[in-house]
């Protein structure tokens, strides 16, 4: 309450000016980058009196402004500062700082320079280490200035930021009054600054919120909610409507992960079921797993749901992530010198993947294996920013394999198809041409003892039509870096935790990002891919496995 008085009050100083007799003067801005106008960016406009300023961009002004836009007013009786936000909903909110302006402080030079005229002095401060220039002159009548910074030293008539970024006033004329229209803030609802920031921020962009503090554990209880859960608890999935994702629109996914009683490193992914063909991987999930198509490489085993036939394309994985050791349930083990965080959170550009996202209703899971009765607590987002045309996403997703074993706690076997020579390997038709190919690949070594491929370097050789055409060792030296998400992790006697180890491409508490692999151009009809990697023995129970996804993305 006390706030909504303040925000009334600051209205009722605003409208008391309504019939200011003062001079009223207009400044006109210019933006530019190293010295070249940005002609794509609208100008500034800048009115001031002795009372008011209020600042708003042209395209505003002309109600020509894509939402959301704000706008931001001086009370020069008090120093207050407002802003106003408008959103596309019709939306208003606002938000005042009385003492915005007291607390600026500036170092006022002896350089001087004309402008349009008047002759300015420089001003210099420091904002988020970014040096601000500004050239103001107390020849006018007015004070003011394009931004919140300077709006007491005169009128501000350049802003540059650190060399290279300027705001430049381009004209200054004298006019009758302040446009109704612009001078006077409409009802909005009043706001902290916080929230006000928060909320434009987020106006910029569509967020699907997809899971919100969901339990993923073993045997867990069924729920009568939009979250469907399998394998034991160790699925969850559901339903998304995603909106037609534009050319040069990025496309990310981020999930939040933390201990509810689990306190191991586990395998974890965020998938997209694809349902284009007769099979898809929701058989597996509310039949059995052996609804799934087999794969067999000659080992004597069957490898279910891992490829793509005829009938079946397998899962597209948008994002593998690894749980620390216990963060956040565990955190009260203490150690001197560290204090544990209190979530993981992964976050990974998958703007590629657009293609077989846009503008329809898709299946997307989480799965992390574990066999704890508390297990994990996720929440999971896909988020769509507005880009520029050439960050356009590709025009063609083929999901290829798949074998990271998603139902593993409803029977699906470990990927442990690299025993052979032969490998894992997936013929598929291209019904027409695809240019500029690559494959997204993302892979991860395991096998948790000493001399399993967890902590032993093996090379992956990728094969396309009987030719190698990429190999590389996945590797990762960095996994000490996130000790601090890590306060389950086993303490060695040499002086290392477990989670320092490095690995075949993962971390305790990291993601795995896809290597993209150039394919070149693929002809129409049948083609085979082929991935081989050296997988380990096993020895006694303990044996090593390898997860590894793919689609071809193209043209």
């Amino acid at each position: 309450m006390k706030y909504f008085i303040t925000f009334v009050s600051i209205l009722i100083s605003f409208s008391a000016y309504a019939q200011n007799t003062g001079e009223v003067y207009k400044v006109t801005y210019q933006r530019s980058s190293h010295g070249k106008p940005l002609t794509n960016q609208s100008p500034l406009i800048l009115y001031s009196s002795d009372t008011e300023t209020v600042v708003a961009s042209e395209a505003i002004i002309q109600g020509k402004a894509e939402l959301p836009y704000e706008r931001f007013f001086v009370d020069r009786a008090n120093g207050s500062y407002l802003k106003q936000a408008f959103f596309q909903s019709g939306k208003q909110i606002v938000t005042s700082d009385a003492a915005l302006l007291s607390k600026q402080n500036f170092t006022i030079t002896d350089e001087k320079k004309e402008i349009l005229g008047y002759e300015c002095t420089k001003a210099v401060t420091s904002v988020n280490s970014n040096t601000i220039e500004l050239w103001f002159t107390d020849k006018a009548p007015v004070k003011g200035a394009p931004s919140e910074l300077g709006q007491d030293l005169g009128l501000v008539l350049e802003m540059v930021r650190n060399g290279n970024s300027a705001i430049t006033a381009i004209s200054v004329e004298k006019v009758k009054r302040i446009p109704n229209a612009l001078r006077l803030p409409d009802l909005a609802e009043a706001v902290d600054d916080l929230s006000y920031k928060d909320l434009l921020w987020k106006s910029r962009f569509t967020n699907l919120s997809i899971f919100r503090n969901e339990q993923i554990n073993f045997i867990a209880e069924p729920k009568s909610d939009s979250v469907l859960r399998f394998a034991n608890g160790t699925i969850i999935l559901k339903k998304v409507n995603v909106p037609a994702i534009q050319e040069g629109n990025s496309v990310f996914v981020e999930l939040i992960e933390k201990s509810n009683g689990d306190a191991y490193d586990r395998t974890g992914t965020v998938f997209m079921i694809p349902t284009d063909r007769d099979i898809s991987f929701l058989d597996g999930l509310t039949k059995d797993v052996s609804a799934l198509s087999v794969y067999e490489n000659g080992n004597g085993k069957e490898y279910r749901g891992v490829i793509r036939t005829e009938k079946y394309t397998p899962l597209v994985e948008l994002m593998r992530f690894f749980t620390p050791f216990g963060v956040k349930q565990f955190n009260h083990i203490q150690l001197k010198g560290k204090n544990w965080q209190d979530s993981v959170s992964y976050r990974q550009d998958i703007t590629e993947l657009a293609p077989i996202l846009t503008n329809q209703e898709v299946w997307i899971g989480t799965f992390i294996g574990n066999y704890d009765g508390g297990g994990h607590i996720v929440s999971l987002d896909l988020s769509i920013h507005p880009g520029r045309p050439d960050n356009s996403p590709a025009q063609k997703v083929v999901p290829l394999f798949n074998t990271l074993n998603v139902m593993e706690m409803a029977g699906q076997d470990y990927a442990t198809m690299f025993d052979v020579e032969k490998g894992l390997e997936v013929k598929f038709t291209l019904p027409s041409d695809m240019k500029n190919v690559q494959l997204r690949f993302i892979t991860t070594g395991h096998g948790g003892w000493g001399g399993g491929d967890e902590f032993v370097p093996k090379e992956n050789a990728i094969f396309l039509d009987g030719a190698e055409v990429f190999s590389f060792t996945p590797w990762r030296t960095d996994c000490g870096s996130y000790r601090l998400y890590n306060p389950a992790s086993g303490n060695f006697s040499n002086g290392l935790s477990s989670s320092d180890l490095s690995r075949s491409n993962w971390c305790p508490g990291t993601l795995t990002p896809p290597v993209f692999i150039d394919m070149g151009d693929l002809s129409a009809g049948e083609h085979v891919i082929r991935v081989q990697i050296p997988q380990g023995e096993p020895e006694g129970t303990s044996f090593s496995s390898w997860n590894v996804s793919g689609v071809l993305i193209g043209e």
